[in-house]
């Protein structure tokens, strides 16, 4: 992966935020970030697989679901190009509300089924 190719595929709000949001909780499904951002499932699709051609996500299909992460042979730059992006929006909109968003849901998924 070159800068080029992460940051063309960062350069999108929703697909920083589909990053920051798999830095955080490392494996969501679809419905998931459907739930956390209040992006129809259309769009979000179109988002991961423009962040999987640039090879900054996987997917692994567990039954009928699919689970999208970081992939795991980002170089360290890149991985350090993210932590960096976590920690400079954490605090900012919509960042910290997709933050707020994803803990309020994952203390849900403990005591219901997720999708």
């Amino acid at each position: 992966m070159s800068p080029l190719a992460l940051t063309k595929a960062l350069s999108d709000e929703t697909r920083l935020r589909i990053v920051l949001l798999l830095h955080r909780q490392r494996e969501l499904c679809v419905c998931d970030l459907m739930d956390v951002l209040g992006i129809d499932q259309p769009k979000i699709s179109r988002h991961l697989a423009v962040l999987r051609q640039h090879r900054v996500l996987s997917d692994r299909k567990s039954a009928k679901w699919v689970y999208y992460r970081l992939c795991d042979d980002l170089p360290t730059w890149a991985r350090a190009v993210i932590t960096q992006l976590n920690d400079g929006s954490c605090d900012q909109t919509p960042f910290a509300q997709d933050t707020e968003t994803l803990r309020r849901l994952a203390a849900q998924w403990e005591t219901s089924a997720r999708c």
